[in-house]
């Protein structure tokens, strides 16, 4: 079996693509997972193929990335608007770092949208792979009625639901084709010497030399080839079609391409496992790629044992062993992570490549009810083992569910797997902002703790300096004890006593940069104790954190935003309206024509600039975030959120 994934942006016909290519030759057979994936299987020319069709919303951007693990070559759908271009940049971002290769179809080129070579120049700003056309349109006023392949130089008329037809090449079409076909064999030439030498002698080389030319260089993944046509007219398929069949590498080719770019060894590879969902009375499914003959149900793979195993497309079960090469879903093997490269003893973490986007939407979960509640952990867990765009924490001070979601839409289809597969139903609400507090001038006091009840009382006398300490340096403890008139046993009491009163402070949120100095004190050779001592300390020292001018800190995070280049000029403006600090931008080295914009911004903005960037860059934008400080806040912002989050929350 052959695979192939198809990807690019939402509304760019991808499922139309897959269905028209599934249909050239009998009937396909199709699944989808709930996460929106689908599979469909069919045959072409007496081979069996495999098309994965990923969502286009860039939040789920990591199922794309993860189906390119189980894919021989992909085919990336994009829109004939040049504008549009920016749109696929992630797309190829992903395409180019896994090394697939490609081929681009620019889909719906029955809608007169603007230029080919516009579209391609647009598309050119974030390949690092030269883009080759290889067919040019044939016009009857705007409206483009079939194609001329460079190569074959046939020229071909569509035809509404039915195979193009056979014609001779229009004669205002002939010095178009010639410059095309040109430009074509010198950027081929570039990966082939002999090709390179017939151009200069001026020789003209024979189609089918260069059909396996072109063959070669994309297997070798030097170029991306761009055809055309409209996929809900059935016009340019069978040419799409044809190209991936004699371009596309074998299953053997991507085994030793994932074994490249990871820590397993290319001949213990036997699968790799790209996709994973629960299903209600059923459990997790995993979808994995075979690249070695003889598994089957009871064989050893990932470390532990298959269960059931089903055909991908039609579901129906596999009772034999499965073909390297073919695609195939696995039940009640819940050893086996998604994504992954499996051994029969093992499974590998998948290359760096598949790293999803880092989740930018923050949110508690709330249970319904105190059985969702024991449910909800262990069912988080598990979902986050089989979706890598989400990661799950816990709520600091609080404890509670806090996820990282991709986005509004992952948030909803997690929501809705939690409610339909696990019966687990929740709401959910922004979590609590990080807020500290400290002081911002010394305090000396003393402080007596004394009680008398039946038995021994309770006695400990203590006099501490508290004072602010630098920022970052944290709590510090010390004694300038004289005399012994507090024992050195009972010192460590009253800095437990002292770290215990840096918990809350007067505004209501945890003290840090803070110094206490044990000076001086008082003990009773039968009333005193440790207890004692650490809540002396405790006391003391929230008696003078009151008095001495408690100031709030709010976090200041360092955001990395990786953006297309186009966009960057609007990233200050951003920054600025969410009063953060710009710091500067590079070219991202990794990706061409993107930028990462670097800025520090308050920890309270942070759901904003995940809004307001994703408005700024038709959803394309994401960053990745790392605390950086804290510094002081005054004044009504500072008072508000006392009033909300702190001590004047707590008083009402």
């Amino acid at each position: 079996m052959r695979c192939f994934t198809v990807l690019g942006p939402s509304q760019t016909g991808k499922t139309t693509l897959v269905a028209k290519l599934a249909s050239l030759e009998g009937m396909p057979r199709k699944s989808a997972s709930p996460y929106g994936t689908s599979l469909t299987e069919f045959d072409f020319k007496n081979e069996s193929w495999c098309a994965i069709d990923t969502p286009g919303a860039n939040e789920a951007l990591a199922l794309a990335q993860d189906a390119l693990l189980a894919s021989d070559a992909c085919i990336l759908c994009i829109s004939p608007t040049p504008d549009d271009a920016v749109l696929t940049a992630p797309y190829l971002r992903a395409i180019e770092a896994s090394g697939t290769p490609c081929l681009v179809f620019i889909n719906r080129i029955d809608e007169p949208r603007g230029r080919l070579r516009d579209v391609i120049a647009a598309l050119q700003t974030y390949s690092n792979h030269p883009l080759v056309l290889r067919q040019v349109p044939i016009r009857e006023g705007d409206t483009i009625v079939g194609s001329c392949d460079l190569i074959s130089e046939r020229a071909w008329r569509y035809r509404e639901g039915q195979p193009s037809a056979l014609i001779e090449l229009p004669p205002d079409t002939i010095e178009r084709e010639h410059e095309a076909r040109s430009e074509m064999l010198e950027q081929l030439s570039e990966f082939d010497d002999w090709l390179l030498e017939e151009l200069i002698e001026d020789r003209e080389p024979a189609s089918d030399t260069i059909f396996a030319i072109s063959s070669r260089i994309l297997k070798e993944n030097r170029v991306i080839p761009v055809l055309f046509g409209a996929a809900s007219h059935s016009n340019g398929i069978m040419r799409l079609m044809k190209a991936l069949r004699h371009e596309a590498p074998p299953a053997a080719a991507l085994r030793k391409r994932l074994a490249g770019s990871s820590a397993a060894q290319e001949t213990a590879i036997s699968a790799a496992s790209f996709h994973a969902y629960h299903r209600a009375n059923v459990g997790k499914t995993v979808l994995i790629r075979a690249f070695a003959d003889g598994l089957k149900q009871g064989a050893s793979l990932g470390g532990g044992t298959l269960g059931p195993l089903q055909e991908a497309g039609s579901g129906k079960p596999i009772g034999g062993t499965v073909q390297a090469g073919s695609v195939f879903a696995a039940l009640k093997s819940d050893h086996l992570p998604a994504p992954a490269l499996l051994t029969q003893s093992a499974s590998v973490g998948p290359p760096d490549w598949t790293t999803p986007p880092t989740p930018m939407l923050e949110r508690i979960l709330i249970p319904g009810s105190e059985r969702d509640e024991t449910k909800l952990s262990a069912t988080l867990a598990k979902l986050a083992e089989t979706d890598r765009g989400l990661k799950v924490m816990q709520e600091e001070g609080t404890g509670a569910a806090l996820i990282c979601a991709q986005g509004p839409v992952h948030l909803r289809d997690l929501r809705k797997t939690l409610l339909e597969v696990f019966r687990v139903e929740v709401s959910e609400r922004a979590p609590n902002p990080v807020y500290r507090e400290t002081i911002s001038k010394p305090s000396d006091v003393r402080y007596r703790h004394r009680k008398q009840t039946g038995g021994a009382g309770q006695f400990a006398d203590v006099q501490l300096s508290v004072r602010p300490n630098e920022r970052g340096q944290g709590f510090t403890f010390g004694e300038s004890v004289k005399g012994g008139t507090v024992p050195r046993n009972y010192i460590p009491a009253v800095e437990a006593g002292a770290r215990e009163a840096m918990e809350k402070g007067p505004l209501g949120f945890q003290v840090i940069d803070v110094d206490v100095t044990l000076t001086d004190g008082q003990y009773h050779s039968v009333d005193s104790s440790d207890f004692a001592f650490r809540a002396a300390g405790k006391m003391g020292v929230k008696q003078a954190l009151s008095q001495a001018s408690a100031v709030l800190m709010q976090p200041v995070i360092r955001v990395d935003i990786h953006i297309p280049s186009v966009y960057s000029g609007g990233m200050v403006t951003l920054v600025s309206s969410l009063k953060g600090q710009v710091l500067g931008f590079d070219r991202d080295e990794n990706a061409k024509g993107w930028d990462v914009f670097r800025a520090l911004v308050p920890g309270g903005v942070l759901e904003e600039l995940a809004r307001s960037l994703k408005s700024a860059t038709q959803g394309i934008g994401h960053f990745s975030k790392t605390f950086d400080h804290f510094e002081e806040l005054y004044g009504k912002e500072a008072d508000t959120i006392i009033n909300t989050h702190g001590s004047g929350a707590q008083s009402h």
